[in-house]
């Protein structure tokens, strides 16, 4: 059955506006897209949508620049934000301890085994977690604000899920920047991913958490640069005038998981500071960037991803200078995501276990004041080492690190001792890829492969170094050169194993996403892109 489409004229800034909403709507699907609800986001549209097409653009003019031969460098122009002394905004007493933090996609199982884990924050992710079908797009707004209630409960198997009288503290991930939600299209045009996951978000649910004691909290992902910043925190001041809530009520967390960002970390946090409460290592990701921005260049080449560890020098300095930013301005600084899940084999979680540990142990003592896990499982071993580690202490913002100065040489040296490139990475990313972008079809963003957690970010870096890999024609450990006559081989290959268990459709679909994204040239910016094409494409035509 084709898509239907429905028509809105709604409140403007100036003037009514029409809006076009492509897909099916329940009665409940049209409490979250209300009337009022369109119009604010309509709102939010008009007044914001040509400086992020912009900043899109700038980003497009600084990677021909990177192609070019340009580096990254701490930018001359701010040197007076790095050298002044300013902290960012208090922070609210249920963002006080973050010593765990557990992420996930917005379906209802998830939200409320997430919130009952014993984690202090839970981030439902609109984004690397999710797949963005229209039904889990706004079926995930609706369980959102359920849990914001604390009316949500789920039922499987005759197994009933419903919230604990205690529960973590909720934070919200919208799409990037660079996602758009074709289906509600303002006047004609379709409207940022960001702008509506944040603005039905904060429209249906800010004043319901102030009154419960809470508030509008946000991860923002993706940003690139200070002036990404700069339009989030005018956002956050308009949506806050125009529901009339004091404006600082809203709290974001920055993912720096982008190479730029890295070096933007203070100005970042300025351009935020009435409301930013912290700057989160996104690992995964910031390994993708690095390969998307530089890896034109040879030099810049990175050995199989199971090698890049946080303990490899330029991965640690990159910690290393974040937990510094954010102490010296009051913010939290929290590390990065444990990808492993549970095993029913005790041998494999014992190994990974030990792995985890070690992971928190060393983001504890260099001074993190919470860190990521993607299982209810690891909750307890993370919680456990940094209980350890900062006592009764919330968090360690105390601990100013003014031992640390790093260059930007010491983020751009990629080095790994005894790194390799080797034909079983090879296979792995292409295995883990195309499970992966196969699952996501299926409307599912956080997927369970090989006892680990995969999402967009974790695909990201399997796409993108097998791009590097064939473009730069790197030998792998047996000697085969990786042209792109060989990825194609043990492509097929690959396919046939999977072929067995995994749906034929979304497979080749996925292998469609693979040879797009792989082809020699640019790094294409994000498999999201094209994948949402397909996707889109295959909703219409059913």
């Amino acid at each position: 059955m084709k898509q239907t489409t429905s028509k809105f004229v709604v409140a403007g800034l100036d003037a009514p506006v029409t809006i076009e909403v492509i897909g099916s709507l329940s009665e409940q699907d049209r409490r979250v897209l209300s009337d009022a609800a369109l119009a604010f986001i309509a709102t939010l549209h008009q007044r914001f949508e040509n400086r992020r097409k912009q900043l899109l653009q700038a980003r497009e003019d600084r990677q021909i620049r990177l192609n070019g031969g340009e580096l990254p460098d701490f930018l001359s122009e701010t040197a007076n934000i790095r050298a002044a002394d300013w902290k960012v905004a208090s922070t609210p007493a249920d963002l006080l301890q973050r010593k765990v933090e557990i992420t996930g996609p917005v379906d209802a199982k998830m939200i409320i085994n997430a919130l009952n884990s014993g984690a202090d924050v839970f981030m439902a992710d609109f984004e690397d977690a999710s797949s963005p079908t229209w039904r889990n797009m706004l079926q995930g707004q609706s369980n959102l604000s359920a849990a914001v209630r604390r009316t949500l409960t789920f039922s499987s198997g005759g197994k009933q899920y419903k919230l604990n009288d205690k529960t973590a503290t909720l934070l919200v991930r919208p799409r990037g920047w660079h996602l758009q939600e074709k289906h509600v299209l303002i006047e004609g045009e379709p409207v940022s991913g960001s702008l509506f996951d944040f603005g039905l978000y904060f429209f249906h649910n800010a004043h319901e958490l102030i009154e419960r004691g809470s508030g509008p909290y946000f991860y923002l992902p993706k940003l690139e640069g200070h002036r990404e910043a700069r339009l989030w925190n005018d956002v956050f001041n308009f949506a806050q005038d125009q529901i009339g809530v004091p404006r600082g009520t809203i709290r974001a967390t920055v993912l720096i998981e982008t190479i730029l960002a890295a070096f933007e970390m203070d100005e970042i946090l300025y351009e935020l500071k009435d409301h930013a409460s912290g700057l989160n290592a996104g690992r995964w990701d910031y390994i993708f960037s690095i390969i998307k921005k530089l890896g034109h260049n040879p030099k810049f080449t990175l050995p199989d991803r199971a090698q890049v560890t946080m303990a490899v020098p330029f991965m640690n300095n990159y910690t290393l200078l974040l937990i510094k930013t954010c102490h010296r301005r009051g913010a939290h600084a929290i590390g990065g995501m444990s990808a492993f899940i549970p095993s029913k084999e005790p041998e494999v979680n014992a190994r990974a276990f030990a792995e985890v540990k070690a992971d928190k142990e060393r983001e504890a003592g260099n001074g993190h004041d919470g860190t990521w896990v993607a299982h209810p499982g690891l909750v307890s071993i993370a919680r456990e080492v940094f209980d350890r580690v900062l006592g009764d202490k919330p968090d360690q913002r105390d601990k100013l690190r003014e031992d640390v100065n790093v260059t930007a040489a010491d983020l751009l040296d990629l080095t790994v001792e005894g790194g390799k490139i080797t034909a079983q990475g090879l296979r792995t990313n292409i295995d883990v890829f195309l499970q992966y972008v196969a699952a996501w079809f299926d409307g599912r963003g956080a997927v369970p492969l090989y006892n680990k957690m995969e999402d967009a970010a974790t695909a990201e870096i399997s796409r993108a170094q097998i791009w590097q890999w064939i473009r730069h024609g790197v030998a792998l450990d047996d000697g085969t050169v990786v042209t792109l006559q060989h990825f194609d081989a043990v492509l097929a290959d690959v396919r046939a194993q999977l072929g067995a268990h995994v749906n034929d459709e979304r497979l080749s679909n996925a292998a469609r996403v693979l040879d797009i994204l792989t082809l020699p040239g640019v790094c294409p910016d994000f498999l999201t892109l094209p994948a949402y094409e397909i996707l889109e494409s295959n909703a219409s035509a059913e």
